[in-house]
This record gives structure tokens, C-alpha cells and sequence, in this order.
């Protein structure tokens, strides 16, 4: 097994269609790249690690994300919530001594079952460098948006809104395509949009985009910001309303992040902007402490 702790290591954040690769030295990250070279466009993840090392540096590495998915270079058991840094350095799926994957998080109950790759490195992260509260509600926007409870520290439950994916299948293949072509302003159309989804009536709120446009109601230019408004309004307005939280911590770039921040802020709740990628570094350097 690997000498430990990891202080000096290659962490990966290896999503499905893009990765980010962190250079960590003595405890902080000294180097970081990102590239299209997601799990789902790789064959040879053998070749892929090599040539991260040959880029950055004979080291161990960590690996997260979807590389221990099916869609991946290993499958790895979940972790189940509430899940804490050491479950993860626990489970840890070594491929060599050198080369470990994270296993991800899962959850059960109320007859709902969720599942996180990657992600649960940033929720911990946060919280293990005091970017967040051991105790908040986080939110993490993207394709697949989590929404997580962090209690004492840990993963005690989150749920995945399909929101972003949601987004971009209107764009390309729905009736509102033709509609939906510009980019997404935080404008009157976007908090216009937030106040619709607040209703939660999706499917109804969705085809009025369409009829407000046949009617000369709302200009197409609009559209698309009035059509993000309506989806981020609607999960986020399902996700607070049995929230205890006056504040909502978004760990996202600083666009979407504030698209969520106004949504947030919308319902009376105090949103926190915090980087992602930061929040991701410290929770591998959190893991690579704990590697045994």
C-alpha cells in the first residue's frame, strides 16, 4: 500500500464529459488543468492515468467522479449516508498501490434512493475547510443539481433534481427548441421565470413559454432566461420548503452559481456562494490525510 498520509498527490475530479486534475504538494494544490476528457469519451484509462503523470508528476493519485462508475474504469460500492472524509479514505477502491478511486455516496429512505459520484468530495471538503457550517444545507447546481443536508460534518442525506439535463433537452429537442436559443441573463425574464416555477405547476409553466411566444407576449430573446428561471425556480422552491436553513451554501462557478444565489435569494433565504474547485482540492487533501 501507498506510503501514508498522502500529502504530495494527483487528485481528479473525472466527471462524464469533462475532468479536472489538481496537483497537490505538501498539502495545497500547486497546479490545475481541465480538459474534455471525460469517463464516457475514455477506453484506456490505464493510458489516461500514465499521461496524467507524465504531465504532472510521478505521484499517487485519487480519482473521483464517474471513473468509479459503470461508465468508468471501476465500478465502486457506494458509501452510504450519513457518510463522513473517513468513510470515504475507508473505502477507498485501490487499483495499485499507487492509485485509488472514491467510492461515492449513496442514500435510501422515504422510499427514494440517490446516488453521488464526485460531488460527495466537495460537500465534505467544504465542510472540512470551514468553508461551510458542519450543519447546512448545500446545493450544488449542474446538470444533475444536489441538494444536500450536512449534519455534524457528514452526508446525512441529499436529493438530485434533474434540472440542468431538463434545461438542455428543451434546448436541442422539445417544441420550445426554435424558442430557446439565447444565452441566460440574471434579468426581469430570469426573476420573471423563478416567480413562475415558484408555483411548481412545471409542465403548465413550460408550455405557457410557448404560447407567450405565438402571442407576441414575450420576445424570443427572452425566452431561454424565462425557460432556466422557471426550472432553477421550481427546484429550488421544492427543495426549501421543509428547509430549516436561513442560509442556502451554493458551491458553484460564479454564473450559475448566481442564477441559484437569486433563486435562493427570492425565498427570503440568505444564499453563500463558495468555489467548487476549492471545496473539491481540500476535500481530497481531507481524504489523502486519512489513506492508511
Amino acid at each position: 500500500m501507498v506510503v501514508s498520509p498522502l500529502t504530495s498527490f494527483l487528485a481528479v475530479d473525472w466527471g462524464t464529459t469533462n475532468r479536472r486534475v489538481f496537483r497537490i504538494d505538501a498539502g495545497a494544490v500547486a497546479e490545475t488543468e481541465r480538459d474534455d476528457r471525460g469517463a464516457a469519451s475514455v477506453e484506456d484509462f490505464p493510458g489516461e492515468v500514465a499521461a496524467i503523470r507524465g504531465r504532472f508528476g510521478d505521484l499517487p493519485m485519487l480519482l473521483a467522479g464517474m471513473v468509479g462508475s459503470t461508465v468508468g474504469w471501476r465500478t465502486v460500492p457506494y458509501a452510504l449516508a450519513p457518510a463522513g472524509i473517513e468513510d470515504l479514505a475507508e473505502k477507498l477502491l485501490w487499483i495499485d498501490d499507487r492509485t485509488a478511486i472514491v467510492p461515492g455516496v449513496a442514500c435510501r429512505g422515504d422510499g427514494r434512493a440517490d446516488v453521488m459520484r464526485g460531488e460527495e468530495v466537495q460537500l465534505l471538503g467544504a465542510v472540512a475547510a470551514g468553508m461551510v457550517p458542519a450543519d447546512a444545507m448545500l446545493a450544488q447546481p449542474g446538470t444533475h443539481c444536489k441538494w444536500a443536508t450536512m449534519t455534524g460534518g457528514r452526508i446525512a442525506g441529499f436529493t438530485t433534481a434533474m434540472t440542468g439535463e431538463l434545461f438542455a433537452l428543451l434546448r436541442r429537442h422539445s417544441l420550445l427548441a426554435a424558442t430557446l436559443t439565447t444565452e441566460v441573463e440574471l434579468g426581469d425574464a430570469f426573476r420573471g421565470g423563478l416567480a413562475e416555477g415558484a408555483r411548481r405547476d412545471l409542465s403548465a409553466s413550460l408550455f405557457a413559454i410557448r404560447a407567450a411566444s405565438v402571442l407576441g407576449l414575450r420576445g424570443d430573446a427572452d425566452a431561454a432566461s424565462f425557460a432556466s428561471g422557471v426550472l432553477i425556480g421550481a427546484d429550488v422552491a421544492a427543495r426549501l420548503a421543509d428547509s430549516p436553513f436561513d442560509q442556502v451554501h451554493i458551491l458553484a462557478d460564479p454564473t450559475l452559481g448566481g442564477l441559484y444565489a437569486a433563486a435562493v435569494a427570492a425565498h427570503g433565504r440568505e444564499p453563500v456562494v463558495v468555489d467548487s474547485h476549492t471545496a473539491f482540492a481540500e476535500g481530497a487533501i481531507a481524504i489523502g490525510v486519512r489513506v492508511k
